[in-house]
């Protein structure tokens, strides 16, 4: 007995249609509209009972096809700017499938699997400009990338052996950044069991950067009162705004009080690789950086990236005690030569095989040819600024400092509480109607229409649509709100 087809031929045709037919989806998504939402009788069909029976693949795919293809979040579109998701590419989506066919189980042992993720983290290390000797890893995101850096930190500048005695051996650790800092730091906080009050969130400048007087002042407070000061975050790029914080000189605030110096580079770490470069110096100057290829590198999710300056800081935060599981101990020849490579530097022992995308992404597509692209995605989002500013009932919320656009509908005088109503209709109407799939945030009380430009089928077009649609349901619906 086997789960493998009984007849090979027929599952061959049904994947070579799945490859056609996603190969068209991505061709074609233009013709589509970003977003739409799923019928009822979808919903029905999907909430079935358990089948213990099986059914030819041929049926499973056309199930497929009919309720879950047609109704995704919309983010390969061209008109998908709505949170920091990324676009995907066709080569990328192929190496998702050899991938799976491979099956590589990635902890580490003397395979090519291993090799070529080494060889990803070492291009990724030497494009953000951290030393050849650093350490790093791919792992599902973000968050997982972020918290990685943070368990160095914590292991590093506790001050007492953290892994083996605990928290309560030692005085409260504390970890700061700007209050525009993504959620995972305080939730990075809870995991490790420090607490989400563990995260001082410090006030920003009118450009949503870290205010570093007042970093400084937290850390000393927290001193007089014995806590523990151990990381503070810098945003390459903030969730709200893009704005980047002053990275070198936080790497000064660090090195003054002994603290560690992380690097949250979701999205705008990337620009490094663009002639935008600039806009984020300093992060090569961190003990750890964290960013996602899969935002602003157009990769399929997922695949976020960590590295840490020092290679013995992460060994140190992750790998096994010596003599520990003697089924995972390495030996000096054979399949289980670096047994356990990428699981001493992570949480995962089980990790699939995520580098193979990334390499051949960046082989085909040339780094060169995707740090174009990104800054064609910074010289957008300008070009969106200036018709939001050059137009009569647009403003502008914030100042664009990477990729991110904030502004709202203004028709005439009125109050936030009123314009706040009016932009929420405003965007989701632009959703419902299938014109553009921005988000939204909240800026000092003001509802935005965010636009988060991490896209490489857009054009110009798109952002003239954009705007004229914005003006259109706007003038339609301030009526309707009272503020015509």
């Amino acid at each position: 007995m086997t789960l493998d087809p009984q007849d090979w031929a027929a599952v061959r045709a049904t994947g070579h249609r799945m490859v056609d037919d996603m190969l068209h989806w991505q061709q074609t998504v233009r013709e589509r509209a970003p977003w739409q939402p799923v019928p009822e009788e979808v919903k029905r069909r999907i909430d079935e009972p358990v089948p213990y029976a099986g059914m030819p693949l041929d049926q499973v795919y056309d199930a497929f096809l009919r309720d879950v293809l047609p109704y995704p979040t919309g983010n390969i579109h061209p008109r998908f700017w709505g949170w920091v998701m990324g676009t995907g590419s066709p080569t990328a989506m192929l190496a998702e499938m050899l991938a799976a066919g491979m099956n590589a189980h990635l902890a580490g042992y003397d395979q090519s699997a291993s090799l070529i993720e080494k060889q990803v983290v070492a291009w990724l290390a030497q494009l953000m400009g951290f030393p050849a000797d650093a350490s790093g890893l791919l792992v599902s995101g973000g968050t997982a990338a972020n918290l990685n850096g943070l368990l160095a930190a914590r292991v590093a500048k506790a001050g007492w052996d953290i892994r083996e005695e605990g928290l309560h051996a030692g005085p409260p650790l504390v970890v700061y950044g700007s209050c525009e800092t993504h959620s995972w730091a305080g939730k990075a906080c809870e995991t490790m069991g420090m607490g989400r009050k563990a995260f001082r969130k410090v006030a920003v400048d009118g450009h949503y950067r870290l205010d570093l007087a007042a970093c400084r002042a937290a850390i000393l407070a927290d001193l007089a009162e014995g806590r523990r000061p151990i990381a503070i975050i810098g945003n390459a790029g903030t969730v709200n705004t893009a704005a980047v914080d002053d990275l070198p000189a936080i790497r000064a605030l660090a090195d003054e009080f002994g603290l560690w110096f992380h690097v949250d580079g979701a999205f705008g770490s990337l620009a490094a690789w663009s002639a935008s470069r600039a806009l984020v110096a300093g992060q090569d100057l961190a003990d750890s950086i964290a960013f996602d290829l899969h935002k602003w590198g157009y990769l399929p999710y997922e695949v976020g990236v960590v590295l840490t300056r020092d290679a013995g800081a992460q060994l140190a935060a992750f790998q096994s005690a010596a003599g520990s599981a003697a089924y995972l101990q390495s030996s000096s020849a054979g399949i289980s030569a670096d047994t356990t490579y990428f699981s001493d530097r992570g949480i995962q022992l089980s990790r699939g095989f995520r580098a193979l995308k990334v390499w051949m992404a960046m082989k085909e597509q040339g780094v060169g040819r995707i740090g174009a692209m990104i800054q064609l995605n910074i010289d957008q989002a300008h070009y969106l600024a200036r018709r939001v500013e050059a137009a009569d009932h647009l403003e502008l919320l914030a100042p664009v400092a990477m990729n991110i656009v904030c502004f709202r509908y203004v028709p005439g005088p009125a109050t936030d509480a009123a314009l706040n109503a009016l932009n929420q209709a405003i965007l989701t109407e632009l959703q419902v109607r299938g014109v553009a799939v921005p988000s939204q945030t909240m800026l000092e009380g003001r509802f935005a229409i965010r636009v988060c430009v991490t896209n490489h089928r857009s054009d110009w077009a798109d952002f003239d649509a954009l705007t004229d649609a914005v003006l259109a349901i706007g003038a339609e619906l301030a009526a309707a709100h009272q503020l015509a």
